[in-house]
């Protein structure tokens, strides 16, 4: 068998309505007509909305860079047998379904279709059903928020959390969907890891499933709760999810500065090899430093110089100070100095805020009329220095101003770009774009963490492979014959010409 006919062979799925490689056949506009009509005899009033600064606001985002479109209508959901309703009249009238969570995604994953859509705002379902302080779990509706969660747990005295910490809004569901991570990733991992024990999916046929059941774990046939991490619905709206919580560890937090970030980067392979308790190790560069230290209200004095921001963790305090020693030590040896440990827990708090507050102060730095371009790419630990050198080069030969972020414990690295004209739009599009193939070519990742949306899918086939990037598209068609889920993100119409021949009909 050819390479091309096997590309062929497995972009064919074993079952489908349409013929391979077609694209589906949406609804009309009279057709979708009737089915905001249908969709408002089965919703009390306010839960349908056709109210153009809603449409536009649930099809647009002022943090994204890429095309948008508004939705035809939003709903609001308030449990599973809601969404259920919505995914018929969907399917019934063949219309585009894309669901919103917290709204904070960077790369286009709720932007409307151009032919128009049913947006699902899933922020009423916003309730947890169940804590098991005993194993360690919670159930909960999709709509939640994490910080939302660690707050309830700590008014409750429950002495867990829920580690994933992506942007502060960021809801549960959306967070399962793109398969985020944040700063604790380099203790915690990510989304993709066990913190998401089973799922409750309404699928594109209105079937509701549950992935598994609640036990720890499970050897049990397909992981499908893996499926739909990371399918940015889609392949399903998730409505309910059972999540796995950490014991709350006693905290601290400590700062270095380092002459150039290959020296930071050193330090931080030789912090982690020594297999003390770290939870978090962000480099952030002398730009970032720049603006927080002018913009951003600092709770210390810091220079102007690339820093590591590290959160220690230990049982007990002899075991946070040896851990603070060690670093020290470390970071001394790798051409590191002022070494800043917090003192107690308000000096921790504030300092780490400084570090969580960076694209605020960002913003307020650049200026009125600027916006900024966020993106991430991941690498092996040890091609973070050449890939941020690189990018650094790259960038000051445009004249632009940047700053870059990396959760240096695991090799994912953010850049924030800013511009205030269509010219320089497109300078920081390129920029985007030639940051990703040097990540490609370091063995690397287009996101490390914001998932794919429409803004990275372009990278796919490069990235991952044609035959994998077909295998999912045969899962799509499987699961979603009609096309309605989420169209156009993820795996749908690709843009390199190279690809074209394995595009697929979503």
């Amino acid at each position: 068998m050819t390479q091309s006919d096997h590309t062929a062979a497995v972009s064919s799925p074993s079952r489908s309505p349409s013929k391979s490689k077609s694209k589906p056949v949406y609804g009309t506009p009279e057709e979708f007509a009737r089915a905001i009509e249908e969709l408002r005899t089965l919703f009390a009033e306010g839960a349908v909305t056709t109210a153009k600064d809603q449409l536009e606001a649930h099809g647009f985002s002022p943090n994204a860079h890429h095309p948008g479109c508004p939705h035809s209508v939003v709903v609001y959901p308030s449990s599973t047998e809601d969404v259920v309703k919505i995914v018929n009249v969907a399917r019934k009238y063949r219309m585009p379904v894309i669901p919103y969570s917290g709204g904070t995604s960077l790369e286009g994953h709720f932007a409307g279709w151009k032919s128009g859509g049913i947006c699902i705002d899933m922020s009423g379902m916003d309730k947890i059903i169940a804590i098991h302080e005993e194993d360690s779990d919670l159930v909960c509706q999709s709509g939640v928020g994490w910080m939302e969660i660690n707050e309830t747990l700590k008014e409750k005295g429950i002495p867990l959390f829920f580690p994933l910490d992506p942007g502060p809004t960021a809801t549960i569901g959306g967070m399962l969907s793109t398969g985020c991570s944040g700063t604790n990733a380099v203790r915690y991992g990510t989304a993709k890891g066990e913190w998401f024990l089973n799922a409750t999916v309404v699928l594109p046929s209105g079937e509701v499933i549950k992935t598994r059941r609640r036990s720890r774990k499970s050897s049990a046939g397909f992981d499908t709760t893996k499926l739909f991490i990371g399918a940015e619905g889609t392949l399903g709206i998730v409505t309910e999810v059972t999540i796995r919580l950490a014991p709350v560890i006693p905290t601290t937090v400590a700062t270095a500065r380092f002459p150039n970030v290959r020296k930071a980067s050193e330090a931080v392979i030789e912090i982690l090899n020594t297999g003390i308790g770290i939870q978090c190790i962000e480099l952030v560069d002398a730009e970032f430093m720049r603006a927080t230290v002018t913009a951003g209200n600092p709770a210390r004095p810091y220079d102007i110089a690339d820093h590591l921001f590290f959160k220690l963790q230990g049982a007990t305090p002899g075991a946070l100070a040896e851990s603070v020693d060690i670093v020290k030590t470390i970071v001394k040896k790798h051409g590191g100095d002022k070494f800043w440990p917090a003192k107690n827990n308000e000096e921790a708090e504030a300092v780490w805020t400084d570090r969580k507050n960076g694209l605020y102060s960002f913003l307020a730095f650049a200026g009125e009329g600027a916006k900024v371009w966020s993106t991430d790419v991941c690498v092996p630990i040890s091609k973070l220095p050449q890939l941020v050198y690189e990018t650094q080069h790259d960038i000051k030969q445009t004249g632009l101003w940047c700053s870059v972020i990396g959760h240096a414990g695991d090799g994912n690295f953010h850049t924030c770009l800013t511009f205030k004209t269509d010219e320089e739009l497109a300078i920081v599009r390129g920029l985007v774009h030639r940051m990703v193939e040097r990540a490609l070519a370091l063995d690397g990742t287009c996101t490390g963490e914001h998932g794919v949306g429409i803004g990275k899918k372009e990278f796919l086939v490069e990235e991952l492979g044609a035959g994998t990037v077909s295998l999912m598209k045969t899962i799509k068609q499987a699961i979603d014959p009609l096309g309605i889920m989420n169209p156009g993100k993820v795996c749908g119409i690709l843009a390199k010409k190279k690809i074209r021949d394995i595009e697929g009909f979503f």
